[in-house]
């Protein structure tokens, strides 16, 4: 977690993008709890996320406000688009971090798009998240032509993005399909741009946390079906996870 500490640097605003379902939601949350418990400034959440029914951060709003998260956003009517209010302030704020989850794909980018000189600035991060196992990130045309919608309606800078690798991250994701959803993105993205680091599930986070070349990063799963919530024995899950055979896609 240290190097990921000195990854960010001085930098204290963290725009998370990606494509639908590729996991950005949950990466945010885990994201502003970390900040939160490092303690050094105030953290603030902003859910802009407007394209989904579902999988919504503004669903753990106490969890993160439990963990000294300020969050912040906007009551929608039958999935009306909102605007949240106070970006622009955060924006400026060296004083805070500030962490934008913006919703999938080029069309929920757009809700970020009107800030763009201050996501433009050098205080800030732009993370897009990669997931092997969606059919957007199977190559690099596909993950070519979501980035490119996402930066032609968001006005995001190409020099501002930041990639996350993130594969298959579920409940009954294994050690061999992270090690593997890494080993196929980094072959696809490295010859243009390098991963900053990886996210897996922190149960099997001590399997793996040594198994790459980047830092990686332990996520718990607060976004996920109420069925999913409870914990089961291991042996519960054991047998739907094959012992031999290529990953399975999306299992997670």
């Amino acid at each position: 977690m240290q190097q990921i500490k000195d990854l960010i640097g001085d930098h204290v605003n963290f725009v998370f993008v990606g494509e639908a379902g590729s996991g950005k939601s949950e990466i945010a949350v885990n994201f502003a709890i970390w900040l939160a418990e490092l303690g050094e400034k105030p953290v603030h959440f902003f859910d802009m996320d407007m394209t989904k029914p579902l999988f919504r951060s503004r669903d753990v709003k106490e969890e993160l406000e439990a963990a000294g998260v300020d969050f912040h956003y906007e009551v929608q009517f039958m999935d009306a688009p909102t605007v949240v209010g106070g970006v622009t302030r955060m924006l400026k704020d060296e004083t805070s971090y500030a962490v934008f989850d913006v919703g999938g794909d080029y069309i929920g980018a757009r809700s970020i798009g009107g800030y763009a000189p201050g996501v433009n600035r050098e205080q800030t991060l732009v993370y897009y998240v990669l997931n092997s196992y969606r059919p957007w990130s199977g190559d690099i045309d596909h993950i070519d032509e979501t980035l490119g919608k996402i930066l032609g309606v968001s006005h995001i800078q190409l020099g501002q993005i930041h990639m996350i690798n993130n594969p298959n991250n579920g409940h009954t994701t294994t050690a061999r399909e992270f090690i593997e959803g890494c080993r196929k993105m980094e072959t696809i993205v490295s010859p243009y741009i390098a991963v900053d680091f990886a996210c897996v599930h922190e149960k099997i986070y001590g399997e793996v946390r040594n198994s790459q070349s980047v830092p990686v990063f332990p996520i718990h799963l607060y976004l996920t079906y109420e069925w999913l919530n409870t914990d089961l024995p291991e042996e519960d899950f054991s047998a739907a996870i094959p012992k031999d055979g290529p990953p399975v896609p999306g299992r997670g």
